[in-house]
């Protein structure tokens, strides 16, 4: 049941007419200021108990009292049980993002590694995402640097392909990899698929933590090939071992008795929070990330883990066992929640002694050092944003500022990058590419790319705005460029009602020297900065920020187009289909060259078809 209120009382006088009609029932509330903004998310085992002390100022801190004060509406929903208003209050959190909640910031997956199983010989990959793939799935790991560590070990050690399955039929000779001992190369033929089998079979057991048995194993292929002779058939199998020797030796710390584990360790100081985050599989560690969630001075550590622990684990498979270092608040209804959602019995331990206290205290440490480098970088962007706020006139230290620039060659595969600056460092999930769509812009016309990437940003902010929704909008808008890039986005922001957004141009120095840049403010002459100054390379570092993204995105987008296959222009050929020519004549140009005779002794095609390829092939 969902009861939603609003009414012309506002703060406590609002709950105090609320708390009448609320049931005795456990349940989710949820209060909105003014604008309809979320400033809150809780979970009650009674709705009616739990409203009632906002609306007596029971326990109330000057936070929670400032909340109360600006709740304008509130909702409840009520639930079968806590345990249910639990899970339900996890997902509105990371839904809503409301103002007064503990918040997780950083929800981007984890990569994996998948033997994928689509075709005869299984493709060992990194993946990130639902497991949409047929195979086996292997993770999580905490960066893609871990696993991309594992795979280059794996692929030493078992020798399976990493390639497309339209290259692989594609192949007609061993690749590099195969050159460089990564790959057995079945797609040539030079192992047998019984015998590749064998070889994915052994990745699939290293993986599920039988690391002893398969480098016991081969230690006893490799003496068994050193007493027939076959040295150097001993010698590959030495460097298998030695790449699988490797993961183990590369790792600082690892946890042998233990099947599967995550392990927190949360470290608060000064009104900021750190959570390092170890993940323990098949014996060893598969990487650690630090998280930065949102909280307030007056967040009791208890609080936070529990927080924590709900929205990191809202989307994600959990562990069999969660090692932490402070027990969450209701942890016995966290277990109970957390065990309902993964479908099986999780336990949540706090560590006294032994190895995983000492896995605790290892991932305690790093989460003090990477709260301590995370308030001294913060201090120091505080101060570079209030400079900024100073040289640029704006009323207030920018919270977001957004940078901009172009890419593109002779004016094909145009592309425009926005990426996005705050207090916090540079927000990655909030970058935007723009793909250049206009067909009446000349080639390589830079000002008329930045019209259209910035009409298109900025009318979608207006309407959004008018709708009564509340998008990000930026305190201050950096272009890579000078008067004439500035003045194309005062036209466009004027047109759009947004021109109370300050806009800056940054134009490189002759010569593309850095440290000689000049600045572009609207009604202002051009301007530099102290060569040195700490600001400048504040601004150089968003500058060269954009353009790394922005190049970045142009090139992924040529190297699409230079991926496409003629193939795919012609009606009709699937990818059964193509994969039948491909693997008859080796490449998109061996099937241009072929006569419409050889083309139609493809299975699949008929002779219609034959001469439809054979045709588009030589058409004028």
């Amino acid at each position: 049941m969902a009861d939603d209120a609003t009414s012309p009382l506002t703060g406590a006088s609002l709950i105090k007419d609320l708390v009448r009609r609320l049931p005795d029932a456990p349940g989710v509330y949820r209060m909105f200021g003014e604008a309809g903004e979320a400033l809150y998310v809780g979970k009650a085992a009674s709705l009616k108990k739990r409203v009632t002390q906002y609306a007596q100022g029971r326990l109330h801190t000057q936070r929670i009292a400032l909340m109360v004060d600006l709740t304008r509406a509130m909702e409840f929903t009520t639930t079968r049980t806590e345990t249910d208003a639990l899970l339900l209050e996890i997902n509105l959190i990371k839904q809503l993002k409301p103002r007064f909640n503990v918040l997780l910031r950083d929800d981007k997956s984890f990569p994996e590694i998948v033997i994928a199983r689509e075709h005869p010989a299984a493709q060992l990959r990194k993946h990130r995402g639902a497991h949409s793939i047929k195979g086996d799935y292997f993770g999580p790991f905490a960066s893609a640097w871990a696993v991309n560590r594992t795979l280059n070990t794996l692929q030493k050690a078992f020798l399976l392909r990493s390639c497309s399955d339209a290259v692989y039929e594609s192949r007609t000779r061993p690749c590099l990899l195969h050159q460089i001992r990564r790959c057995s190369a079945p797609c040539t033929g030079l192992i047998s698929l019984d015998d590749y089998r064998v070889l994915v079979g052994q990745a699939e057991a290293f993986l599920r933590g039988k690391s002893r048995m398969v480098m016991g194993r081969m230690s006893a292929d490799m003496q068994a090939a050193s007493d027939d002779l076959e040295f150097e058939r001993a010698a590959r199998l030495r460097d298998r071992i030695r790449a699988l020797s490797s993961i183990a030796q590369e790792t600082q710390i690892n946890a042998e008795t233990l099947d599967e584990a995550d392990v927190f360790a949360l470290h608060a100081e000064g009104g900021q929070a750190c959570v390092q985050v170890f993940f323990f599989r098949a014996g060893q560690n598969w990487g650690n990330r630090a998280y930065f969630p949102r909280v307030d001075r007056s967040d009791e550590a208890p609080e936070i883990m529990a927080a924590f622990l709900g929205q990191f684990y809202d989307d994600r498979p959990i562990a069999k066992l969660i090692l932490v270092n402070v027990e969450p608040a209701d942890g016995e209804l966290m277990r109970e929640a957390l065990s309902l959602k993964a479908g099986r019995r999780i336990e949540i331990l706090m560590p006294r002694r032994g190895e995983k206290r000492r896995l605790i205290d290892h991932a305690l440490s790093n989460a003090r050092e990477a709260l301590g480098r995370k308030m001294a970088e913060s201090s120091a962007q505080s101060k570079l944003l209030g400079q900024l706020c100073e040289a640029f006139g704006l009323e207030g230290a920018p919270e977001r500022i957004e940078v901009y620039d172009n890419s593109h060659i002779s004016g094909t595969n145009a592309v425009g990058g926005m990426v996005v600056a705050g207090p916090d460092g540079f927000q990655k999930n909030q970058y935007r590419k723009f793909n250049i769509k206009s067909t009446e812009l000349t080639p390589g016309d830079d000002y008329g790319m930045m019209r259209e990437v910035l009409r298109r940003r900025f009318a979608r902010l207006a309407k959004e705005e008018e709708a009564g929704e509340n998008p990000p909008r930026p305190d201050l808008v950096l272009l890579d460029g000078g008067a004439g890039q500035l003045a194309a986005a005062q036209e466009i922001m004027a047109d759009l009602g947004v021109d109370d957004i300050p806009v800056v141009g940054v134009a490189k120095g002759p010569d593309r020297d850095a440290g000689l840049e000049r600045f572009f403010l609207p009604g202002k002459a051009a301007f530099m900065l102290e060569p040195r100054s700490p600001m400048l390379y504040y601004l150089q570092r968003l500058r060269d920020e954009a353009h790394r993204f922005a190049i970045g995105t142009h090139r992924t987008r040529r190297a699409m187009d230079m991926r496409k296959n003629p193939l795919d222009e012609i009606e009709a050929i699937g990818p059964g289909r193509k994969r039948a020519l491909l693997h008859a004549f080796g490449s998109a140009r061996g099937v241009s060259r072929a006569s419409v005779e050889d083309l139609a002794k493809v299975e699949g095609l008929s002779a219609s078809l034959a001469q439809r390829i054979h045709d588009y092939f030589r058409k004028a």
